[in-house]
Protein backbone atom coordinates (compact mmCIF):
# COMPACT_ATOMS: atom_id res chain seq x y z
CA UNK A 1 0.00 0.00 0.00
CA UNK A 2 1.36 3.34 -0.82
CA UNK A 3 0.44 7.39 -0.60
CA UNK A 4 -0.36 8.29 -4.09
CA UNK A 5 0.00 12.74 -5.02
CA UNK A 6 0.70 14.50 -8.32
CA UNK A 7 3.04 17.51 -9.10
CA UNK A 8 3.66 19.55 -12.32
CA UNK A 9 7.20 20.24 -13.22
CA UNK A 10 8.06 24.20 -12.97
CA UNK A 11 10.32 25.77 -14.96
CA UNK A 12 12.52 26.43 -12.02
CA UNK A 13 13.04 22.67 -11.80
CA UNK A 14 14.98 22.16 -14.94
CA UNK A 15 18.13 23.10 -16.38
CA UNK A 16 18.95 24.84 -19.43
CA UNK A 17 17.85 21.95 -21.73
CA UNK A 18 14.28 21.63 -19.90
CA UNK A 19 15.02 18.55 -17.95
CA UNK A 20 14.34 18.54 -14.37
CA UNK A 21 17.81 18.65 -12.31
CA UNK A 22 18.58 16.23 -10.44
CA UNK A 23 18.36 17.96 -7.44
CA UNK A 24 14.61 18.99 -7.83
CA UNK A 25 13.79 15.28 -6.77
CA UNK A 26 14.94 15.51 -3.15
CA UNK A 27 12.57 18.34 -2.19
CA UNK A 28 9.84 16.91 -3.88
CA UNK A 29 10.19 13.49 -1.34
CA UNK A 30 10.25 15.51 1.39
CA UNK A 31 7.16 17.55 0.12
CA UNK A 32 5.54 13.86 -0.93
CA UNK A 33 6.60 12.36 2.66
CA UNK A 34 5.00 15.60 4.85
CA UNK A 35 1.81 15.24 2.91
CA UNK A 36 1.89 11.54 3.82
CA UNK A 37 1.98 12.09 7.15
CA UNK A 38 -0.65 14.76 7.30
CA UNK A 39 -3.03 12.73 5.55
CA UNK A 40 -2.73 10.43 8.54
CA UNK A 41 -2.68 13.04 11.31
CA UNK A 42 1.12 12.66 11.94
CA UNK A 43 2.32 16.50 12.84
CA UNK A 44 6.06 16.89 10.72
CA UNK A 45 7.28 18.75 13.88
CA UNK A 46 5.94 19.46 17.38
CA UNK A 47 4.05 22.72 18.58
CA UNK A 48 6.64 23.91 20.90
CA UNK A 49 9.98 23.26 22.51
CA UNK A 50 8.04 21.92 25.61
CA UNK A 51 5.76 19.72 24.15
CA UNK A 52 7.25 16.40 25.86
CA UNK A 53 5.17 13.85 23.85
CA UNK A 54 5.60 15.42 20.32
CA UNK A 55 8.22 14.13 18.06
CA UNK A 56 10.17 15.33 14.86
CA UNK A 57 12.12 13.18 12.10
CA UNK A 58 15.03 14.38 11.00
CA UNK A 59 16.99 12.74 8.15
CA UNK A 60 19.75 10.63 8.46
CA UNK A 61 20.32 9.23 4.13
CA UNK A 62 18.25 10.43 1.40
CA UNK A 63 19.11 9.04 -1.97
CA UNK A 64 18.05 9.15 -5.40
CA UNK A 65 17.89 7.14 -8.60
CA UNK A 66 17.50 8.14 -12.07
CA UNK A 67 15.77 6.36 -14.81
CA UNK A 68 14.27 8.93 -17.58
CA UNK A 69 14.09 12.37 -17.82
CA UNK A 70 11.29 14.20 -16.42
CA UNK A 71 11.09 17.82 -18.21
CA UNK A 72 9.32 21.32 -17.77
CA UNK A 73 5.46 20.91 -17.44
CA UNK A 74 5.61 16.64 -17.11
CA UNK A 75 3.15 15.99 -14.54
CA UNK A 76 4.22 13.50 -12.45
CA UNK A 77 2.49 10.78 -9.96
CA UNK A 78 4.64 10.36 -6.97
CA UNK A 79 4.32 7.19 -4.69
CA UNK A 80 5.76 7.15 -1.09
CA UNK A 81 5.63 3.96 0.68
CA UNK A 82 6.82 3.23 4.27
CA UNK A 83 9.62 0.47 3.48
CA UNK A 84 10.66 -0.52 6.96
CA UNK A 85 9.37 0.83 10.74
CA UNK A 86 12.42 0.20 13.22
CA UNK A 87 12.62 1.01 16.51
CA UNK A 88 13.35 4.40 16.52
CA UNK A 89 13.75 5.01 12.47
CA UNK A 90 11.67 5.09 9.55
CA UNK A 91 12.29 4.16 5.66
CA UNK A 92 10.57 5.83 2.82
CA UNK A 93 10.32 4.62 -0.45
CA UNK A 94 9.36 7.60 -3.11
CA UNK A 95 8.80 6.12 -6.72
CA UNK A 96 8.21 8.90 -9.69
CA UNK A 97 5.94 8.57 -12.89
CA UNK A 98 5.41 9.95 -15.75
CA UNK A 99 2.35 8.95 -18.14
CA UNK A 100 3.63 8.02 -22.00
CA UNK A 101 1.33 9.13 -24.79
CA UNK A 102 0.18 5.19 -24.84
CA UNK A 103 -0.93 5.44 -21.33
CA UNK A 104 1.59 3.69 -20.32
CA UNK A 105 3.02 4.63 -16.15
CA UNK A 106 7.11 5.18 -16.88
CA UNK A 107 9.37 5.32 -14.15
CA UNK A 108 11.32 8.71 -13.74
CA UNK A 109 13.18 8.13 -10.67
CA UNK A 110 13.24 6.36 -7.40
CA UNK A 111 14.45 7.30 -3.77
CA UNK A 112 14.87 6.85 -0.28
CA UNK A 113 14.63 8.91 3.10
CA UNK A 114 15.41 7.36 6.31
CA UNK A 115 14.09 9.49 9.18
CA UNK A 116 14.81 9.40 13.37
CA UNK A 117 12.54 9.57 15.43
CA UNK A 118 13.19 12.56 18.14
CA UNK A 119 12.73 14.60 21.03
CA UNK A 120 12.96 18.54 20.08
CA UNK A 121 15.21 20.00 23.45
CA UNK A 122 15.23 22.95 24.49
CA UNK A 123 17.83 25.16 22.61
CA UNK A 124 16.96 23.10 19.59
CA UNK A 125 18.71 19.85 20.36
CA UNK A 126 17.03 16.71 19.42
CA UNK A 127 17.48 13.39 21.27
CA UNK A 128 16.43 10.08 19.43
CA UNK A 129 13.32 8.29 20.97
CA UNK A 130 11.58 5.19 20.03
CA UNK A 131 8.33 5.45 17.93
CA UNK A 132 5.40 6.46 19.78
CA UNK A 133 3.09 3.46 19.62
CA UNK A 134 -0.02 5.15 17.75
CA UNK A 135 2.27 6.63 15.50
CA UNK A 136 4.09 3.15 14.52
CA UNK A 137 0.53 2.10 14.35
CA UNK A 138 -0.24 4.77 11.19
CA UNK A 139 3.10 3.88 9.77
CA UNK A 140 2.52 0.38 9.39
CA UNK A 141 -1.22 0.66 8.27
CA UNK A 142 0.32 2.27 4.71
Amino acid sequence: MSFRTNRRVEFRDTDAAGIVHFSAFFPWMESAEHEMLRSMGIKIIPDSHDAADEVTWPRVSVSCDYHQAARFEDWLTVDVTVGKVGRSSVQYEIAFFRESDAGEMLPIATGKIVVVCCKLQSGGRLQKAEIPADIRAKLESI
